[in-house]
């Protein structure tokens, strides 16, 4: 009876120790990932798979060199997500958040790309295209340090648990979101073109139409280091920045969906030529990569 009973004991305590260690895998899988950059095989993301790998590893050692330990190593954990959690760190959000945007990124999400097809006639356009790509390009200021300021200071307002696995990624979609969720659309006069400074459209509380809106997030974007340039269709401009090869967009994907997952992205909508990638940053998309308002024909590409 004491042997049958020892034995009913065994096994009781190798499922509370198996069920443990699942619980600890769970959480601590997205946490390790969180500083493992951005792996691509064949056009997946594999780096929370590889970061489940790891957790699974060191959890199987832990439990079979240390047993004891495992259910102190859960309280920890679950004191440390909960500490997270009203500390506004990384939440049990984060955490489903991570789960869910690997699916995405693998399986969900289509890209749209778009091809480049400058159709400026030089002989009947020259005047036009000339003045306009020289007053737009003297409206991007990144240098000014209004522009820089405000770029900088809300670079870092969303995301930054992110911001070891992204780097500088994180802070272009920090930036992007603060632009984008506070940008107001005021329209210029019928008869005239007005282009804005950043600083103007900054100290102005952050109103203006789409040109004012280009000339601003390339501004901010630049002055953080980032690369952009402006797209002038019919009766409408926005701005683009330039992501790199599809490894890097790719990447750039992926931080898109993880990062913006409360929006329902549908697919990354961008433009690539000769393998550089460039993605839209337009005021109507609640997204790096939303949907173009319009691009049937590109009449103009300035490159500040």
């Amino acid at each position: 009876m004491a042997v049958l009973q020892k034995k009913h004991y065994t096994t009781t305590s190798k499922i509370l120790t198996t069920i443990a260690c699942v619980l600890i895998v769970i959480p601590l899988a997205p946490f390790i990932c969180r500083f493992i950059p951005p792996i691509m095989v064949g056009g997946r993301n594999i780096d929370l798979l590889f970061a489940l790998v790891i957790s699974i590893f060191l959890v199987w050692v832990i439990s079979h060199l240390l047993r004891p330990l495992i259910i102190p190593l859960l309280m920890l954990l679950f004191v440390i997500l909960v500490y997270n959690q009203f500390a506004n760190q990384y939440t049990f959000a984060n955490l489903l958040k991570d789960y869910g945007a690997t699916v995405n990124t693998n399986w969900n999400v289509r890209e749209h790309k778009q091809t480049d097809q400058v159709s400026v006639n030089p002989h009947l356009f020259e005047n036009i295209y000339d003045r306009t790509s020289r007053e737009v390009k003297e409206k991007v200021q990144y240098k000014d340090s209004v522009v820089r300021n405000f770029a900088v200071y809300h670079s870092l307002q969303y995301f930054d648990e992110y911001n070891d696995k992204y780097g500088d990624v994180t802070r272009y979609l920090s930036l992007f979101k603060y632009i984008n969720s506070n940008f107001k659309y005021v329209p210029d006069s019928q008869r005239d073109e007005y282009y804005a400074t950043p600083r103007e459209t900054i100290l102005n509380g952050m109103g203006g139409d789409c040109d004012d809106h280009s000339i601003l997030m390339a501004s901010c974007m630049m002055s953080i280091g980032a690369r952009c340039r402006l797209i002038i269709v019919q009766g409408h401009m926005y701005p683009e920045m330039y992501v790199g090869n599809k490894k890097d967009f790719d990447v750039m994907q992926q931080a898109i969906i993880t990062l913006f997952n409360n929006e329902r992205i549908h697919g990354l909508y961008y433009h690539e030529n000769n393998g550089q990638y460039w993605i839209n940053l337009d005021y109507s998309a609640h997204h790096p990569g939303g949907p173009y308002l319009d691009d049937n024909k590109v009449l103009l590409i300035i490159d500040p």
